[in-house]
């Protein structure tokens, strides 16, 4: 993968490798048929619509309940991801004080088993291995970020943080350099695609349709507008993540990000025999720009980072296509994590939005006086905490006092977003930061580099 001929004959985008790998995007679902009345309209088709739907059909079975989907189910970030089933409280627990901040944790570790357990109870199989979440640290001030990372997780219940040196994280995964690493159990590899498919047929077993190629232009009090009709109903749920911006309305509520992941083809077992990995933990790091990846099922390595942070006027993708230079980066960079697979051809390369709020906090909440939901901000943590979105829906919708509903992210709400080019510039601006921040660690000072700091004061983070 040296050469840019070589770049350039990765397969790019086609959404993605998980959807190419189930045989590509599925048979197309009808479309609304005109105007129609309903008690719940859900506004997309992923993780967060499909499990607002799916759990308001099992709680109330006679309940009128209809998904719109602009493309098909599973064509955003759903079907993209790195397939991190993890705990991960977006924007952080500490936000939120001690006593709320610990039940929001203890909601999202309780989401990654009830993933896991409606997967089987459903019949979803989504190659789902409870392997736990490992990250690694590659230079001292990595290292030392780490470290701060495994006392402050310490400091709160519930998170089962263990710290590993060098020599016993190098004996779970070879990653090339580890200095350190940490891990926790509550969180599990899966094929994101088969999930999300999955969950549509479920979905649609319980009565509710899904109508695909049916783009919702505007959410109002009691209707859902689209390019095929008017879908009436008393409560309207926005489920659109990444694709937020592109609601009358919503340009500015949550930076639709870019993420970018390359997948190998498989690797020998003499390969494996040497980075190890056998407990299929996700895996990650510690640099500023960070990377993401998992062993798949079948044995190849899918690795995503950062390409293009960002689109002018927050224009969003429609096919997943990466630039050269992407690939090209995150080829070099799974190379010097595992030089055994340097010589392993990277089989396709594919990009994505994620919904990003000012705070960087997800949300979720509903309106009952006009009867308008809505969840997301995920910031890339979104397989688990959309299960966890969907049950409060369902809650909140159908009026009922839980737990859930008393969760501190249910009604956050984050200022909107800079106006243009504001927004473009800045954004750009704190990952030009970071990539600069991770250059100046590489040279082996301890502490976290100057352009770091201050690309976290602007981004608020």
């Amino acid at each position: 993968m040296s050469s840019a001929t070589e770049i350039g004959d990765v397969p790019n985008g086609d959404v993605s490798w998980w959807w190419r790998s189930v045989g590509g995007v599925p048979a197309p679902r009808p479309v609304l048929p005109g105007d129609i009345d309903v008690d719940v309209a859900v506004v997309g088709a992923g993780y967060t619509g499909l499990w607002a739907a799916y759990y308001l059909k099992t709680l109330q079975p006679d309940l009128r309940v209809t998904v719109l989907e602009q493309r098909f189910a599973g064509f955003g970030a759903s079907g993209r991801n790195g397939g991190w089933l993890t705990n991960s409280v977006t924007g952080g627990r500490a936000r939120y004080g001690r006593g709320p901040g610990t039940a929001q944790q203890r909601a999202l570790n309780a989401a990654v088993d009830e993933v896991i357990t409606v997967a089987e109870r459903e019949g979803i199989d989504a190659d789902i291995v409870r392997g736990g979440e490992f990250e690694v640290a590659r230079t001292p001030a990595q290292l030392a970020r780490l470290r701060a990372a495994a006392r402050a997780e310490e400091d709160w219940p519930d998170t089962d943080v263990e710290e590993l040196d060098a020599a016993s994280a190098t004996a779970r995964i070879g990653v090339a350099g580890t200095l350190g690493a940490i891990r926790h159990p509550h969180c599990a590899r899966v094929h994101p695609v088969k999930l999300v498919r999955g969950l549509a047929a479920t979905v649609e077993r319980l009565g509710v349709p899904i109508y695909e190629d049916t783009r919702v232009r505007e959410i109002s009090p009691g209707r859902a507008v689209t390019d095929r009709g008017t879908v009436r109903a008393a409560h309207v749920l926005r489920a659109t993540e990444g694709f937020t911006a592109d609601l009358r309305g919503e340009h500015r509520t949550w930076l639709p990000m870019n993420s970018s992941m390359i997948v190998t083809d498989p690797l020998p077992a003499s390969a494996w025999a040497e980075i190890g990995w056998e407990g299929r933990e996700t895996l990650g790091d510690f640099a500023h720009v960070y990377m993401y990846a998992q062993r798949t099922a079948d044995d190849r390595i899918a690795f995503g980072g950062r390409g293009v942070p960002y689109r002018f006027g927050s224009r969003v993708d429609t096919d997943g296509s990466t630039r050269a230079r992407t690939i090209a980066s995150l080829a070099a960079l799974l190379h010097d994590f595992f030089p055994v697979a340097a010589d392993v051809p990277v089989a396709h390369a594919w990009s994505g939005v994620l919904g990003v709020p000012r705070d960087w906090a997800a949300t979720v909440g509903h309106d009952a006086r006009t009867g308008l939901g809505w969840a997301g901000g995920y910031v890339g943590t979104g397989v688990t905490a959309t299960n966890l979105a969907g049950r409060t829906l369902a809650d909140l919708v159908l009026g009922r006092d839980t737990d859930l509903t008393h969760l501190p992210w249910v009604g956050h709400r984050a200022r909107r977003w800079e106006l243009e080019p504001l927004r473009f510039l800045a954004v750009h601006a704190i990952y030009a930061a970071y990539r600069s921040a991770d250059r100046m660690e590489a040279g082996g000072s301890s502490r976290t580099a100057w352009p770091a700091r201050v690309a976290d004061l602007i981004a608020g983070r």
